[in-house]
């Protein structure tokens, strides 16, 4: 639990303040430090994660794993295969059952609305490692990259090439909970759902133009076109996706300091070109690290481990 002893889940960037997000950051990267630097440093001993998982990852399993080890606590792997959550037990079932025998929840998923009912029958905080709609823990990371390369990421403007998908939302999220402006390049027809784009209001707007949106900007990511679950729409995607490339030129676009990230797995010469994922302005290595530390902080704070003053 954290500090008032109430239960929180993580379940989109809006779940927790503003300043509990930025404080969240600097712990991550103290951390990172600590790590590096060979510290034991276990908080979460004897404490148990555990995930699920319907949806695959590299990324997401390997970073919070990792993670629970060095914190001195477990993390136990759940597939639909091994469970009986892929034989039709109802989820509000699983919830009161599983809470009664781990710490913390982590979830993998295809529906958003899957996660929320699970939380609300459980007993302990769940984190969203991934729905449909949103995916919170690569933006910790992602801020957190930021950060550590350029500062602050207040005020600055970030340019989202792409599928308005829930890398797009959860950008939508961190842009209000962060304080920059977020520029929105999308084909019609892929954009971010509305609701949660005017609720950020004049801080996002969607720039038809890849190369307009990308004008000035200090941050450029992107995502693959087709994300799991709609393989049967590649075709028509990559004729929609037609000049959303992030290449050299759009890149030269953007401030000369800017960085490229990508939550990872990519497809060279598709979305992106290798010139630039693997270029002097990527941070993707570094980006795709820090969900260990970012994902640390997370845990920390979710069952007590640190009490931010």
């Amino acid at each position: 639990m954290t500090e008032d002893n109430k239960l929180r889940h993580f379940l989109t960037l809006m779940d927790f303040s503003s300043i509990e997000l930025k404080n969240m950051t600097d712990r991550a990267i103290v951390l990172k430090k600590m790590q590096k630097n060979g510290d034991i440093y276990e908080p979460l001993k004897n404490r148990m994660l555990g995930m699920i998982f319907e949806k695959s990852s590299t990324r997401t399993r390997v970073s919070f794993e990792t993670g629970m080890l060095q914190f001195g606590g477990g993390a136990l792997f759940l597939s639909p295969r091994d469970t009986q959550l892929g034989r039709g037990e109802p989820i509000e079932d699983s919830a009161r059952v599983l809470s009664q025998m781990v710490d913390t929840i982590m979830i993998r998923t295809f529906e958003h609305e899957k996660l929320e009912k699970f939380a609300r029958y459980s007993s302990v905080p769940v984190i969203n490692a991934l729905t449909d709609r949103y995916h919170p823990c690569q933006l910790l990371a992602d801020m957190q990259c930021y950060q550590e390369h350029r500062g602050s990421i207040e005020g600055k403007t970030v340019t989202w090439i792409g599928d308005g998908n829930n890398m797009c939302h959860s950008y939508i999220n961190a842009a209000r909970q962060w304080g920059f402006k977020l520029n929105i390049a999308c084909p019609e027809g892929y954009d971010p759902e509305q609701s949660i784009f005017a609720e950020a209001g004049d801080q996002v707007e969607i720039i038809r133009d890849p190369m307009a949106a990308a004008t000035d900007s200090d941050l450029v990511v992107t995502d693959v076109w087709t994300s799991m679950g709609q393989e049967e729409e590649q075709t028509r995607r990559e004729v929609a996706f037609d000049g959303f490339i992030v290449d050299d030129k759009l890149m030269a676009q953007a401030d000369k300091e800017a960085l490229f990230m990508h939550c990872l797995p990519a497809h060279r010469g598709e979305e992106v070109s290798a010139s630039v994922i693997d270029g002097k302005q990527s941070v993707v290595w570094d980006e795709a690290g820090n969900r260990l530390h970012a994902q640390k902080a997370l845990l920390e704070f979710l069952m007590g481990g640190f009490i931010n003053e």
